[in-house]
């Protein structure tokens, strides 16, 4: 990220331009609506993962590594919990990694042929994992080190 008159904030150092805190915001909120609302897909109710969802993960979603009942599990729940993070900026990096980590397993394993969108998602995820939440984030309020890593 740029900072001042040209000069480099390393990833390591605290995000405090407003701009900057804005644009990281912005990702935050985009990239979890995204996964927010393919997670509400998944479910009826508050929390009650649907019957499609799990043939759905048998059929189309199949992974070869996991059983599909887990994985209709994980990213259901990985759906909800992380874009809530995200959104209050709370554990951003780990959240950014999780749901990037998930990308990767959407497009190498289910829809390969979508790269033009999970490189969108990437584009979203990665300075939410280079330099966190932003100055707008809950991590602003965590002890030194917790959260950031």
């Amino acid at each position: 990220m740029m900072s001042g008159a040209g000069q480099h904030v390393s990833a390591a150092a605290p995000v405090a331009s407003p701009v900057d805190s804005a644009l990281l915001l912005v990702a935050r909120l985009g990239i979890a609506s995204v996964f927010f609302l393919s997670g509400r897909t998944k479910v009826e109710g508050l929390l009650t993962i649907k019957a499609s969802t799990y043939a759905l993960f048998t059929s189309e979603y199949a992974l070869p590594v996991i059983p599909a009942e887990l994985a209709a599990q994980l990213a259901t729940w990985s759906e909800h919990l992380f874009p809530v993070l995200l959104v209050l900026g709370l554990f951003t990096r780990f959240s950014a990694a999780a749901l990037l980590g998930m990308t990767a397993v959407i497009e190498i394993f289910v829809y390969p042929d979508a790269w033009p969108t999970h490189l969108t998602w990437a584009g979203l995820l990665l300075p939410l994992l280079a330099y966190g939440g932003g100055g707008w984030s809950l991590d602003r309020v965590l002890p030194p080190g917790a959260g950031r890593r």
